[in-house]
């Protein structure tokens, strides 16, 4: 039995524009293209993507993952090594778990209600966090902006990349502060602390105004992304978007 492109795609969730990329870079290659043009894929392509699908969500690069697929003697023989990885990736999942429980804890009073954004170890809301899942989507968005930012990371110590974290948690935390006191997206002081956060951002590549509008979307359109900040006060996504656009129509037009 095969399965078209389409069909492939809805089941797995990705999209038709990254499996013809997959075939592409020669890691996950079609069974056979029909007179129509279309890709059809059979049950061996639909399990080289299962174990695809499997290092991406364990943070794998691209060439890692065909590496990886390639060396291994069998179907079965790579699904053991991937069920270990899984295994480890269910006590990190784990430790996420606890973040969030923690930060819940640290954001409530007494009585069960949000009280206060403040947070007593702000590093503590990325325990467990791992941004690598998020590299192939931005380098399929964003070409040009992903290997300047890619460039810069890799001449970050340890030491540099702690700091930057603990940098950008402070100020999740301080535009949740002056959401909860009321201030409005616009508000010159919500702007200056939305300048902090352009200059992190431009550490790794310069945003224009539409560019820069665009990235406070994706903080509310990818729920990954929502996640980190609805995790310290609820509607802080919203709140960071509409203070970065505001910030793009008063400082960057």
């Amino acid at each position: 039995m095969a399965w078209s492109i389409a069909q492939v795609a809805r089941m797995s969730g990705i999209t038709s524009r990254t499996l013809r990329h997959y075939d592409e870079i020669a890691l996950l290659t079609p069974a056979y293209v029909g007179d129509n043009g279309y890709r059809y894929y059979e049950q061996e392509q639909l399990l080289r993507l299962q174990q695809i699908l499997v290092l991406r969500e364990l943070g794998v690069g691209l060439a890692e993952i065909a590496e990886a697929i390639d060396s291994e003697p069998s179907t079965v023989a790579a699904l053991r090594r991937h069920h270990a990885r899984l295994l480890a990736e269910r006590q990190r999942l784990g430790m996420l778990a606890d973040t969030v429980a923690r930060t819940i804890a640290e954001l409530e009073g007494e009585g069960g209600d949000i009280v206060s954004p403040k947070i007593n170890r702000p590093e503590n809301l990325f325990a467990g966090l791992d941004s690598a899942q998020h590299e192939d989507e931005a380098r399929e968005r964003w070409p040009e902006q992903y290997e300047q930012s890619r460039q810069a990371v890799n001449e970050f110590t340890p030491e540099e990349v702690e700091a930057w974290q603990r940098d950008l948690t402070a100020q999740m935390v301080r535009m949740a502060e002056l959401k909860v006191a009321g201030a409005a997206p616009d508000d010159p002081v919500v702007l200056d602390e939305v300048d902090w956060n352009y200059r992190a951002v431009s550490r790794f590549w310069q945003p224009d105004a539409c560019a820069f509008t665009k990235l406070g979307e994706m903080y509310v359109n990818d729920p990954r992304f929502r996640e980190n900040y609805e995790k310290i006060t609820e509607g802080l996504a919203e709140f960071q978007r509409d203070a970065m656009a505001a910030y793009a129509r008063a400082r960057l037009s």
